[in-house]
């Protein structure tokens, strides 16, 4: 199982972090280990005084392809949810000053965290969804995917030129704007709609 997941995907995000919107859309990828699930609590590393959240709504592939168009995309999930995209920011500045990879930033054990997983079916259109994240009871990320630089059909047929999907890969299509610090203590509840997907605490 890979989790992939696209930077830069919602243009007010991009800049309020002083980012471009770039013409391809931006990947990396996270390892199984970052999986953080069934609102485990989340642990603050001891390599970082600046963790952000970002909120990402998430898809699951449901069968393998490459080379996928654009076209025949919807094919490939069938269910969706939404996660969080834990960032080291203090260490990927670091490391984007240096020119260096952002994985130290990006991929560290539970970085990934994952609600439960919808029907698409039971939602409705994956280019017009609304999704938000509370902390502490406010309100501090909310979207639609409607906003999307590049959409989860154009990511997925972009990310298969160059990497197999299988059944079971993961896909954090990008977070909108509003991202920040998380502290101990912290309850991050998250909501694809009014359905409440992931519900935990920072520890």
């Amino acid at each position: 199982m890979k989790i992939i997941c696209v930077g830069r995907n919602y243009a007010a995000h991009a800049k309020e972090l002083n980012n471009s919107v770039e013409e391809e859309p931006v990947i990396f990828l996270k390892p199984d280990t970052a999986l953080l699930n069934n609102n485990q609590d989340f642990y603050l590393p001891d390599f970082s005084n600046d963790i952000h959240y970002e909120t990402e709504v998430v898809v699951k592939i449901n069968k393998a392809g490459k080379h996928i168009d654009e076209k025949f995309a919807h094919r490939y999930y069938d269910s969706i949810s939404l996660g969080i995209d834990f960032t080291a920011r203090d260490l990927q500045s670091m490391l984007k000053a240096k020119g260096l990879p952002w994985e130290r930033a990006k991929a560290f054990d539970g970085s990934a965290v994952i609600g439960s997983f919808l029907p698409l079916a039971d939602i409705g259109m994956i280019s017009d969804l609304s999704f938000s994240m509370n902390l502490n009871g406010q309100q501090v990320q909310s979207a639609n995917t409607s906003e999307m630089v590049f959409s989860v059909d154009k990511v997925i047929a972009f990310v298969s030129r160059f990497i197999t999907l299988k059944t079971g890969d993961l896909i954090y299509t990008g977070t909108p704007q509003g991202v920040g610090k998380v502290n101990v203590g912290d309850n991050l509840v998250g909501f694809l709609g009014d359905k409440e997907l992931f519900n935990f605490k920072v520890k």
